[in-house]
């Protein structure tokens, strides 16, 4: 018994030449384009108006977005503390995103609701085409421009061109008004970190003793300095030259240091600033010894003088010496081996 199958037209365009042979078709039948579907502000005026008026009531959001910005710039300055700064970002952040957003959202609404929607075939050649095919080219883009309506709609023109000339100035300002500021790069080559400053968890601030940490532990540590001073203008940007990741190894795994003596019964400290542009360095992977780097996947070998083993930073995670004083506390015995951070003009690598 056989059954009888419906053929498909696209795909049978004769019978078989031989056993296993199909004919395939050299080209398929063009669909063409659908018939066109009025959207309601083409055929009702007063939706075309009202879409008009929600365009430029966002475009008028995005404007106030600009100056909101602007005035949490000027107005909201980072006064040095977790807080403040916090603070300063989110609002920031907010006027930026209502700026953004009111002009992408202006712009989708206006191509949805009032530009035109025509669907048209232009037939793709691999030649120039010709003076004529051009010109018509031309009409069709002043035709374009036609059936946006933004010549006649003076208001909603005027709501874009005011939106997209302030936006710019959300990050012109801050850039203009930062010429002239502090360049002093000579402040990178010494961080709060000296002889005998006691090593403090991270962000609890308490003093940690060697005895603290097992083999393959690792902590985030700070300068322990008082309390006072963590809430001062200046604790931010020293905090974030001196933040330090201590690692516990078996000291027979240290094959080098940056300098002798610098570790403490295997436990090492290595800056958290990333040599290459200066994110935070802290996912350590306990078996290879390596700490490797989020932001551009540089990897480094504490147990070999933090040596660069992997991506684009050029040299070594500076080291902190440090040492336990007569309390059993881990402190620090200098400075860092070498500036923190990225390489600059004033270095020679």
């Amino acid at each position: 018994m056989s059954e009888n199958h419906p053929t498909n037209p696209s795909t049978e365009v004769g019978h078989a030449h031989g056993a296993g042979e199909l004919v395939h078709p050299e080209r398929f039948a063009d669909p063409g384009v659908p018939a066109h579907k009025h959207r309601l502000t083409d055929t009702d005026p007063k939706a075309a108006k009202r879409a008009e008026r929600i365009i430029i009531l966002l475009f008028g959001i995005s404007a106030l977005g600009t100056i909101g910005t602007l005035v949490a710039y000027f107005a909201v300055r980072p006064d040095g503390t977790t807080p403040g700064v916090r603070t300063s970002t989110i609002l920031l952040g907010i006027g930026l995103a209502v700026s953004l957003l009111g002009i992408g959202f202006a712009a989708i609404h206006w191509a949805k609701a009032l530009m035109s929607n025509h669907e048209y075939i232009d037939e793709r050649h691999p030649i120039e085409s010709s003076p004529e095919v051009r010109e018509v080219a031309v009409v069709a883009l002043q035709q374009g421009v036609e059936d946006s309506g933004i010549a006649r709609r003076g208001v909603l023109k005027g709501a874009m061109v005011g939106a997209l000339a302030l936006f710019p100035l959300t990050v012109a300002v801050p850039l203009i008004s930062s010429v002239g500021g502090d360049w002093n790069v000579s402040k990178f080559r010494h961080t709060l970190w000296k002889k005998g400053v006691r090593l403090a968890t991270d962000p609890e601030g308490r003093p940690l003793k060697a005895a603290d940490l097992t083999v393959g532990s690792v902590a985030h540590i700070i300068p322990d300095v008082p309390a006072s001073f963590r809430q001062s203008e200046e604790w931010i940007s020293e905090k974030a030259k001196a933040i330090v990741l201590l690692v516990r190894l078996n000291p027979e795994d240290i094959r080098s240091e940056q300098r002798k003596g610098a570790s403490y019964d295997g436990i090492v400290a290595y800056s958290k600033v990333c040599t290459h542009v200066g994110c935070p360095v802290a996912l350590y992977e306990q078996q290879t010894h390596h700490l490797l780097c989020p932001c551009h996947q540089s990897t480094f070998d504490i147990a070999d003088g933090a040596k660069v083993v992997f991506g684009p930073a050029r040299r070594p995670l500076p080291q902190l010496p440090i040492t336990v004083d007569d309390e059993g506390y881990l402190v620090a015995e200098d400075d860092f081996s070498e500036p923190v951070g990225p390489s600059y003009w004033e270095r020679l690598k």
